[in-house]
This record gives C-alpha cells, sequence and structure tokens, in this order.
C-alpha cells in the first residue's frame, strides 16, 4: 500500500517509524521514491527515526537514493524524551496516509483523500520533526 500511495503523491512524503524495514531496499520501492523525487523539484521526503543507525545496513539502496536527492530528502533521529512513541506512519501529500498503531504490529488504518486524520499525524509529524536532530546515516562521510 505504501508503494501505491507513494506513486499518487504530488508533493510531499512524511514518514515516521522506529526504523526502516528492509522492505525500504527493495528495487521496486527505491525507484518509486527515486521517480517520486526525481518527477518535481519541489518534492521532499522527510524521514523521522527513533533508530536509524542501521539504515545503511538495512537499506543501502535507499541509502543511495538518499544521498543522490540529498536537497529533496532528509533523515532525522528522535530525542531520547520521545522514544516512548511506538506508532508508526506515513503521510502523503497530507491526504493520505497508512498508520501503524505499534511498530511491532500489523494492524494499521489507511485513509484516502481523509484530512481530518491526516492533519492529525501531520501535526504529529510537524512535533516529532521540530524535535528531532540531523541524522548521519545517510551521510557518505558520516558528517
Amino acid at each position: 500500500m505504501f508503494d501505491e500511495l507513494l506513486q499518487q503523491t504530488q508533493r510531499v512524503v512524511r514518514i515516521f517509524d522506529w526504523s526502516l524495514s528492509p522492505r525500504y531496499n527493495t528495487s521496486t520501492r527505491c525507484g518509486l521514491i527515486r521517480d517520486f523525487l526525481r518527477a518535481d523539484p519541489l518534492n521532499r521526503l522527510f524521514v523521522v527515526l527513533h533508530e536509524p543507525g542501521n539504515v545503511q545496513r538495512v537499506a543501502p539502496r535507499l541509502v543511495a537514493v538518499l544521498q543522490q536527492f540529498s536537497h529533496a530528502a532528509q533523515v532525522r533521529v528522535t530525542p531520547q524524551a520521545a522514544r516512548h512513541i511506538c506508532d508508526s506512519f506515513a503521510i502523503f501529500d497530507a491526504s493520505h496516509y497508512l498508520h501503524r498503531f505499534h511498530h511491532d504490529h500489523l494492524r494499521f488504518a489507511r485513509g484516502r483523500d481523509e484530512l481530518a486524520g491526516a492533519q492529525a499525524l501531520l501535526d504529529r509529524f510537524n512535533e516529532l520533526w521540530e524535535a528531532s536532530k540531523p541524522s548521519v546515516a545517510t551521510s557518505v562521510l558520516g558528517l
């Protein structure tokens, strides 16, 4: 479902997760992310993770895409005080979303053209983004 919603996204994708799964390393998903970022110079990908350290190990293809589009894609890490947040979500253009209620469980909700639900998640994401710090997970030199 992530890939399907990504293909329909016009401008911004926001992802919050504990850490990225190996699914983000598939050639299909990386190709879709690359196509999205290449489609328009104003397109953006914002990612907030609790544990970004394993991204290079688990998703080297994605890291290559993030490095290629470093002007349009950012990865940040949450502060220790926010580590109690256990749900994961992705927001597509502030109108579609996927919300996994706990990162260890498969239960989730999907909203299409659901502005109220997307706005609630967008508000949470903005708070997490403001509290988070840039991650070195996508840097070639780690600087």
